[in-house]
Order: C-alpha cells, then structure tokens, then sequence
C-alpha cells in the first residue's frame, strides 16, 4: 500500500482524544466547492462518510469522517474568513507494509497532515476479505466498490440486523442470505419468519420464496408437528405448572418420578440400557394425566381415608386440560405422525433439511400460528438447532446458523413471563452454541426490548436507519467507543442503506445493500389503493369463524395489477379483490377475466 498513498493533502490535525480526534481543512480546499479527483474519482475534500489517512513520522492512521463544520472569524479589518474543521474517528493503523490493523495503538499530535483516501488505498484495506466473494453491497462513498465481508467472523461470532420499521431489514435478510449460498453453497440456514416473508404459498398451494427452490425448505409452523416428548424436563414445567401456584414444588417433584417412570419403560422397550429424565422418548402423556388424576383421587378403606396426594394437584389437572383443549398447541400435544421414538430421525431430517428434499435454508413460516404461542415453537427450534449439533460428532464441518425474525418478539429484554423459556433457550446458544457449531443472526426493530445477552454476544452489526433516541443510544452502547459517534447518523440513512460495524468489516464502512432478487413478500398495506377502490363489504361471518379456530386465510397480492380500461386510461387496481367480484371503474363494469387471480384461498 505504500506506494498507493495518497498524495492529495485536506487539513491538519487540532486536536487528538482517546476516541477521536479533529482537523482544520487546508486553505485550498476552503472554496465553495472543494472537489478533488483521486484514482480518477471525484469527490468532496471532507465529505462526511469518506475516509482519510494521517500520517506523521512512522504514524498512519486510517480515519473516518463522522462531522464537519465552519467556523467564522474576522481579521483586524472586519473581513469574514471562515474555517472549515472535520471530526475523525481513528479506525486503524496501515503499518509500513502496508498492512492494515484495526485499533489504534500510537496516536499521532496535532499539526499531523491528514489526506484524502481513493479507491485503491480502500481496495487494498478490504482486499483480504475479498477472496471470500461475498459481496454485500455498495460504498456510499464510493458507488463503484463493492464491498465483501468476513464471512467467518459474521456467523462464527454472531451478528445482529437492526432498524426501524421500513428501513429494509427484510431486503438485508434476503440479500444476505441469497449472496451467503453463492459464496458457500453448502450453507446450512433456518429462518423463523414470524410474517411470511421469505416463503409463502399462493392461491394454489405452490411455495414461492425469496431463494433458489432447490436451496430452500418451506415447513408451515402449524402443520410441522414438535412433538411435546421432545422437551426437557424443565419445558415441560414451564408449560403445565404455575411457578406461583404453592404447590408447584410438590407437582414439579411428582412429575419428575412420573417422567422417569415412563421413560423407563420406553427405554427398555427400544433397547435403551440407560435413559435420563431429558432423553427425548415417546411417553404417552394420557398416561402422566391419568397418574397425576389418580393420585389427586386416592382414597382409602373403602372411601373412609385419603391419599397422601389427594387435592394437591387441582390446579395442575385444570391447567394440563386447558392445554389439552387448546387448538392453538395441537402441533405440540397431539403429535399425528410423530407419536413414536423412531419418529425423531425424520423429524430432524426435515429439520435441518436433509431429508428427501436437500435444502441449504429451512424456511419455519410462524405467520398463522397465534402471537402467544410463537415462544413455545421458537424455542423448540432454538433448542432442536442446538441439541442435533450438540450431539453431532461432524458438527465442526456441518455449523448451522439460526436467524430470528423481530427476535424483539420472542427473546425480551424484560425477565419472566411467557417468554422465559425461550429466552433462556437462545441466551444458551448465545453463550455456548458457537462452541458446538451452532450461531445465531438475530434482526430486530427495536434493539433496546432485545434481550441484552443476544446482543452482548453479536460481534458484528448491520445497522439500518433508527430514529428512536433510545434504540440509537442502545446501539451506541454496544460498540467500540471510538465508533460510537457513528451512530449519530443512522437517522439519516436511506432505504437498505446500513452501517456496518464490528468483526465482520475490516473498519466501520457505510454501504447500500444490493437489492435482493428475487425480492422477500414484505409490501406494507396499500391504505391509498384500499380505501379508493376497496370492498364495499366483508364476509365477517367468515372473520369470526377464522377468529374461533385460529385460523388465518391469506387473501393478499403481492403486487399491484395494472388494467388498462380505454386504451389511454392506465388504472392501479389494489390487491384486495376477490376472484369473484366485478369491479366498476369509471362506469366501466370489468368482466370477471380482468380480475386478479392471484388470491391465496
């Protein structure tokens, strides 16, 4: 790199902190329009977002450009000058080698020159990451470098997508994910897509996805059966005791010789010679309700005297039969095909997506099961991902990598609740799952309501546009504190613009995410075509029935239909037609044919 320097001088150094540091940009550049042309480029001398080199004596030190100002001052004739100042955040040192090193270790004083960086200066910092071809996206400094990240640093240590509502978190995810199995086509990926986002059935039942067909398995969360026998012991508490209730100590003790009992007994009927009371074995849980009943029940000398357990369990049956007859948990309690041992092979087959579809990224579509029931599923996945590649003596050449939707949803920062057992479940792959080749990519909008553990863990974050002051102090928190006053400009981004800090970037660098193609089916509500040329009335019998059954009937398009009604008339009809209504448009009646016909029923 040594003979890439740059020769374009732009200020000199004012002031040096810890965390920062600041320059007055040189007289020449002062005009009202500093351009500069470097490896035949042009651009601003002290643009915010561009980078820039400080040397002095040995020193050279990478910065990036985070603030610029002027200030005025007269001379002894009341002539206005002003100066043009630009505060830098110290990302690395290039050694004489020209190799670069994040972190600064020796400091430069003030009155050090700093220059401008071009492309090739840039090309040569990324250029290790670059044998990986993984490309991600563009500069926003400079539109014609494509910018490749540390793929081993990004899902080996963690990584965290964050932003507002509509800053593109759902392109990244797609993106990402299809330029991942270019660059590794044996990736293995499974996405809790909490909205249906990424796979989707149309109205014939065919699955579309955001990614190839052959590298991607669809598995709807209400037809995927997690059988309740595949829980630990401590899932199985959460799920049919109340913790408060005072006689949970009792139940929970009764369980656990209720569960080893029948685990026992399964065990020596597979040929199990040692079983433990998490071994995930079929035991019929009738059979655990009717101990359970029989010992609340037990009298004896003919009816004259009670059992030791007679009454203690009231609370308990009452609240196991409620999940008995809570549709909502048949995926769980009443398995169809996964009511045996042998059953659990297929299962994780399907799972991990070898089965008899091979598939790079299972896709578990969790839109149409109840919000209220997401954690119990989310952290049967959590822990299935985790439990296979525990127990999985090739997991070194077989990581997985497990991306949480909204994980805001599912994995709180807040402690107890419902959501307890499924926040300790992925706080555990946090702590300890990269040892056994499982990580996690959590994405989120709301960072600050995340469960602080997830975060603590990500090395690496993609940080999309945040408004909220809370989240953007919260992000500030988690990185280096020389980058923290990056973050000050994650207001200012544009769509699928990101700021990508930590591990996976060789410094913090600003980049516009490519747009994915094919696209995920993340298109909010269209209000202005719905309420222009909307319904003029709802089946809501059919709303209520749904309402009753937790079932959810998809009715939407995912893209508007253009209908030319005159020949000169181009009209956006909404995607909020059924198949079977006439729509008038201008006095027009179209015929049914005009229609769309791409309802999902």
């Amino acid at each position: 790199m040594a003979g890439q320097q740059s020769s374009i001088l732009i200020g000199y150094l004012t002031e040096v902190r810890g965390d920062g540091m600041e320059a007055r940009i040189a007289e020449e550049h002062l005009g009202d329009l500093p351009l500069i042309n470097i490896d035949g480029e042009d651009m601003l001398a002290g643009q915010i977002g561009s980078y820039t080199v400080i040397r002095q004596n040995h020193i050279s030190v990478l910065a990036l450009i985070f603030k610029t100002w002027g200030e005025d001052r007269f001379d002894a004739e009341g002539q206005r000058y002003t100066d043009r100042f630009i505060a830098l955040i110290p990302v690395g040192e290039i050694q004489e080698s020209g190799a670069f090193l994040r972190g600064v270790r020796h400091y430069p004083t003030p009155g050090a020159k700093v220059y401008a960086v071009g492309l090739e200066e840039i090309n040569a910092i990324f250029s290790k990451f670059r044998e990986y071809n993984f490309f991600i996206g563009q500069l926003a400094s400079h539109k014609d470098y494509h910018l490749s990240l540390d793929l081993r640093a990004l899902f080996g240590r963690y990584f965290a997508i964050v932003g507002q509502s509509g800053a593109g978190k759902s392109w990244t995810v797609t993106s990402l994910i299809q330029n991942t199995i270019k660059a590794m086509p044996k990736a293995h990926i499974i996405m809790l897509d909490l909205h249906g986002e990424y796979c989707w059935k149309d109205k014939l039942g065919n699955i579309q996805s955001a990614f190839p067909d052959d590298m991607v398995q669809y598995v709807d969360a209400m037809e995927m059966e997690m059988p309740y026998w595949m829980m630990t012991y401590a899932e199985l508490v959460g799920l049919f005791i109340d913790r408060e209730d005072k006689g949970a100590t009792l139940q929970m003790s009764f369980m656990r010789e209720v569960l080893q009992q029948l685990k026992r007994k399964e065990a020596k009927q597979i040929g199990l010679a040692s079983v433990s009371i998490d071994t995930p074995i079929y035991f019929p849980l009738a059979e655990m309700y009717m101990q359970f009943k029989n010992a609340n029940e037990e009298r004896k000398d003919f009816g004259k005297s009670v059992g030791a357990l007679f009454g203690q369990f009231d609370e308990f049956l009452i609240r196991m039969q409620s999940r008995f007859n809570d549709v909502r948990y048949d995926f769980l309690l009443k398995p169809k095909h996964r009511n045996h041992s042998a059953s659990m092979a297929d299962l994780l087959r399907q799972f991990i997506g070898l089965g008899e579809k091979k598939a790079n990224i299972t896709v578990i579509d969790l839109s149409s099961v109840p919000t209220d029931v997401r954690p119990a599923v989310s952290a049967q996945v959590g822990r299935l991902a985790y439990e296979f590649n525990y127990w999985n003596p090739s997991r070194r050449d077989f990581p997985i990598t497990l991306i949480c939707e909204e994980a805001h949803a599912y994995i709180p920062r807040e402690k107890g609740g419902q959501f307890e057992g499924t926040k300790k479940m992925m706080e555990r792959i946090a702590k300890e799952g990269r040892k056994y080749g499982v990580s996690i990519g959590v994405v989120s909008q709301r960072p600050m309501e995340l469960s602080e553990t997830m975060l603590a863990q990500c090395g690496s974050f993609i940080c999309l546009r945040t408004s909220n002051p809370d989240d953007q102090a919260y992000i500030k928190g988690l990185v280096p504190e020389a980058e923290g006053d990056l973050t000050d400009i994650l207001s200012s981004l544009g769509r699928g613009e990101a700021l990508v800090l930590g591990e996976a970037a060789p410094l913090p660098t600003r980049v516009q995410i490519y747009r994915p193609n094919p696209e995920p089916k993340s298109n909010d509500v269209d209000y202005y075509g719905g309420w222009r040329l909307g319904p003029d009335d709802l089946n809501v019998e059919e709303i209520v029935n749904l309402w009753r059954t937790q079932t959810r009937k998809l009715i939407s398009i995912s893209s508007s239909i253009i209908i030319n009604c005159t020949g000169s008339l181009v009209v956006t009809i909404s995607a909020n037609f059924l198949i079977n209504r006439a729509v008038t448009i201008n006095n027009a009646k179209l015929p049914q044919c005009c229609l769309p016909l791409m309802c999902a029923s």
